[in-house]
């Protein structure tokens, strides 16, 4: 479980954009069926928002932006 959501936010962090890119502007330049377009498209974009909710649970739980170590 923890490697799924390792790999849950290394995708939505290294490949959300090429997602984006194959999602909406290669999708909708090639002629696919609608389903297929709508599923994929819809697809890659859940697996991203996953991947940020996880992270974002991680952030929370030890936030590692402002904590320095140093305890005063």
């Amino acid at each position: 479980m923890n490697f799924i959501k390792f790999l849950l936010i290394w995708i939505s962090q290294n490949l959300a954009i090429p997602f984006w890119v194959v999602g909406h502007i290669h999708l909708s330049i090639h002629n696919f069926h609608d389903f297929i377009e709508i599923i994929s498209s819809l697809s890659m974009n859940i697996i991203v928002a996953i991947g940020f909710m996880y992270d974002y649970e991680q952030q929370t739980k030890d936030d590692r932006t402002t904590n320095t170590g140093k305890e005063n």
